[in-house]
């Protein structure tokens, strides 16, 4: 009886999140569709063409991110409630130099969202997993995952090369700040994680949570994304886009700083980078390779979870391996 009672209460809760799942992704769809054809309408009527202009950029990185990131946020929750964290700790092996690359590369096969890669990464370092495998999949998990890639070849149709740079850049960058921190980091920099107070839910109810969690959180950055994307095209004047687009010792740097800012999802920054279509392909690629890695909520989690001392040398000595990543690699097949 009691068994009956469970999966019956399991059944209603997984149709719960589909229905969430298709009725949020439904919802913003149309939303982002009726603006789409009402924004530059309305700006027309105002006679304000800029603002019409500003509509469609927006509208466009916002309708094209939703689904990726729908779809990045259900794979992350899924994980989250279904995977437990032995399984990472039963597949990397013990000897910190071959765990690390493991390490990333299993962000291609258990992908996970900014949002969920540090509480995850917290729970393998208390499950017994070195700190710098556990912190070399905190980075890649969000950067080289499927979800991300495919959505990279969309924001870049016909453009093979710049998803593998993003590929490569991202797990390199990973990969060296994991062996450089089982290298030269001190355990006094990293604060132990926290226990969790009782047993970690699974199941239908964990993913239904994790799932409206994680999609809301990452929309609103996504909306925030899209509107500054569009404001930087249409406000910056041309003359002042050439003194930085006009060479990559410029535009590079500012487009990783400007990852920082934006904090978008690495499901759609994707679509935000393209849309910068004034800057050279290597700055856009910075800006895919940086944002998932280093951005101010990401700090703010890291701080939060690891301590304040760590968040500061971790994610600026990142935001450096990151730069040089996507140099070193746009500069090669790009």
């Amino acid at each position: 009886m009691q068994n009956h009672r469970t999966t019956a209460d399991g059944l209603r809760l997984l149709t719960r999140a589909v229905v969430h799942v298709v009725l949020g992704g439904t919802a913003l769809l149309a939303t982002a569709t009726v603006v789409s054809f009402l924004g530059p309408t309305l700006a027309l009527d105002l006679y304000t063409p800029p603002v019409a202009a500003w509509w469609t950029v927006f509208t466009a990185v916002a309708v094209q991110g939703v689904p990726f990131l729908l779809l990045g946020t259900v794979v992350s929750a899924a994980i989250g409630a279904f995977v437990p964290e032995r399984v990472f700790a039963r597949l990397l092996p013990r000897n910190q130099a071959l765990a690390v690359p493991l390490a990333g590369a299993a962000g291609v096969v258990l992908p996970g969202c900014e949002c969920a890669s540090v509480p995850v990464a917290g729970s393998l370092m208390r499950r017994g997993v070195a700190p710098a495998a556990a912190l070399a999949f905190l980075l890649a998990a969000p950067a080289i995952n499927p979800v991300v890639l495919v959505a990279t070849s969309i924001a870049f149709p016909g453009r093979p090369m710049m998803v593998l740079a993003r590929l490569l850049a991202s797990l390199a960058a990973a990969v060296v700040m994991g062996w450089l921190w089982a290298r030269f980091g001190r355990d006094e920099w990293l604060r132990p994680p926290r226990a969790e107070h009782g047993p970690r839910t699974f199941g239908p109810r964990a993913f239904l949570t994790g799932l409206q969690h994680d999609f809301l959180h990452a929309g609103g950055f996504l909306v925030l994304g899209a509107a500054a994307a569009a404001t930087f095209n249409i406000v910056v004047p041309r003359s002042v886009l050439d003194v930085f687009t006009g060479s990559a010792w410029t535009a590079v740097p500012l487009l990783a700083l400007l990852a920082v800012v934006l904090c978008v999802c690495s499901e759609a920054d994707a679509f935000v980078a393209a849309s910068l279509s004034a800057f050279p392909a290597t700055a856009r690629l910075a800006f895919m390779v940086v944002g998932p890695m280093v951005d101010l909520k990401l700090i703010a989690l890291q701080a939060g979870t690891f301590g304040r001392g760590f968040a500061l040398r971790f994610s600026s000595a990142t935001w450096l391996v990151a730069l040089s990543s996507s140099v070193l690699v746009g500069w090669w097949l790009l």
